[in-house]
């Protein structure tokens, strides 16, 4: 039985600048809504990725900030640490592990991200 993961709720304190900033990392806006007053969802999409994200008003109980290391996988952490830089989002610089090349940042509620750039398996052979 396949199970595909296609939404993973970000709690933020401010949608508007939460969509501001997932705007400039690249992530595509999906849906906009105001249910009501109480209810607003937002999905985004990153680039290539068949998971999204939903943020919003009256969506989740979780605290804003309080999501650490969502990942993703890049193909090439040394340009992707150079476009996010050159948009102006506060990234780490690369760091090198056995298990992969890493770059870093949060959101501006402090969820965390990393970006995961998978080592050469065939390399090791």
């Amino acid at each position: 039985m396949d199970m595909k993961l296609e939404l993973v709720m970000v709690p933020v304190t401010d949608v508007d600048r939460a969509r501001e900033f997932y705007e400039r990392v690249g992530f595509v806006t999906d849906h906009d809504h105001e249910v009501s007053e109480e209810v607003r969802f937002v999905q985004m999409t990153p680039p290539g990725s068949a998971c999204s994200i939903a943020f919003g008003k009256g969506l989740t109980r979780l605290e804003p900030g309080s999501l650490d290391n969502l990942q993703m996988v890049v193909a090439d952490a040394d340009a992707v640490r150079a476009e996010l830089a050159g948009r102006g989002v506060e990234v780490s610089e690369v760091d090198e592990l056995r298990w992969g090349r890493f770059v870093f940042f949060a959101d501006p509620d402090g969820n965390g991200w990393a970006l995961q750039q998978l080592p050469d398996w065939s390399a090791d052979a």
